[in-house]
């Protein structure tokens, strides 16, 4: 019988002594748990390994546990946060939320309500993700022309003039809703993977290119043209319909 793989817990806490007592009780719950005792140690971490929660010290000795957060988002690392203070400041935790944190807990707390609020915010995680069809597209996304064709991420559909509604396959989806979304500027090989995969996603620039060759294929079949989606040579591509490089 397969198991559940153990959701893995960022734990970024300076005090030794409450991290390691943290990390027994998470793992007496049955999950992973990594140590982070500074914010720096956490950023590295986070740069090149999957979490599934972050538990947030807002008083670190480097740095604020603010500002790490608004570095993981500035490196687009997103991790469901729960802030852990000693502050019981109102206007700090209205700060947390409002940066993006999805639980603000004081201390001291107990060990079963760490908990419960860990596995609330892992439900709501998974549920909210079960709208996504890439990292970047949801279900929910309204539809969208794209050079003559009409694309539906509600549906996984698009539909040229003249044809039968067709299947679009996921990672082709999420290429059209990001070129759709940057027009005119030009857009890294790299930017584009991780918005589609994902930042942590092990994908060569020759499966984006499958993946390229496939979309401009399926409009060369239905007689148009993705003139205005050019290559930059050495450096990723250029969606461009109004004619304005930018």
């Amino acid at each position: 019988m397969r198991t559940e793989p153990k959701p893995l817990i960022v734990v970024v806490e300076d005090e030794v002594e409450l991290a390691n007592l943290i990390s027994i009780h998470l793992e007496n719950a049955g999950m992973q748990t990594q140590i982070c005792n500074r914010a720096a140690h956490a950023l590295a971490f986070l740069k090149k390994n999957f979490a599934n929660l972050i538990l947030l010290d807002i008083n670190l000795p480097d740095q604020s546990g603010f500002s790490l957060l608004e570095q993981l988002k500035s490196s687009d690392i997103t991790v469901p946060t729960i802030f852990l203070t000693g502050n019981v400041d109102e206007p700090n935790k209205v700060k947390g939320l409002n940066m993006g944190g999805d639980d603000y807990i004081t201390k001291p707390f107990s060990y079963a309500e760490l908990v419960a609020r860990i596995h609330a915010v892992l439900r709501r995680t998974e549920s909210n993700r079960d709208q996504n069809v890439t990292k970047n597209v949801r279900l929910s996304d309204d539809p969208f022309d794209f050079c003559g064709a009409l694309v539906n991420p509600e549906r996984l559909e698009i539909t040229f003039p003249g044809h039968p509604v067709e299947k679009l396959g996921r990672k082709e989806l999420g290429i059209l809703s990001y070129l759709n979304a940057h027009q005119g500027g030009v857009i890294t090989r790299q930017a584009l993977i991780h918005s589609v995969w994902g930042v942590h996603a092990d994908i060569k620039s020759r499966s984006l290119d499958q993946y390229i060759v496939k979309v401009r294929e399926l409009y060369a079949a239905r007689g148009l043209n993705l003139n205005s989606f050019r290559t930059v040579h050495g450096i990723g591509y250029i969606f461009d319909p109004k004619g304005a490089v930018k």
